[in-house]
């Protein structure tokens, strides 16, 4: 099994990561729900830089989403 690498990635690309047997809109939606549902998770993305137009994380946002919700 491949270890997981903090870096910059897609939306998308990242939301496979965590469920890989999804389609890819579904994924993105599911990610997104779970960090809306994990306490102050959004606000931290928020103040590193995220925005809801934004297409991809930044290695600080990937970071982050790992140390709330684990690695994919």
């Amino acid at each position: 099994m491949e270890q997981f690498k903090i870096q910059s990635y897609g939306r998308t690309e990242l939301a496979l990561k965590y469920c890989p047997e999804i389609s890819p809109g579904s994924a993105f939606r599911k990610l997104s729900i779970w960090i809306d549902h994990y306490p102050n998770l959004r606000e931290q993305l928020l103040a590193l830089g995220y925005c809801a137009k934004s297409r991809t994380y930044t290695p600080a946002q990937v970071r982050a989403i790992v140390e709330a919700l684990g690695e994919p």
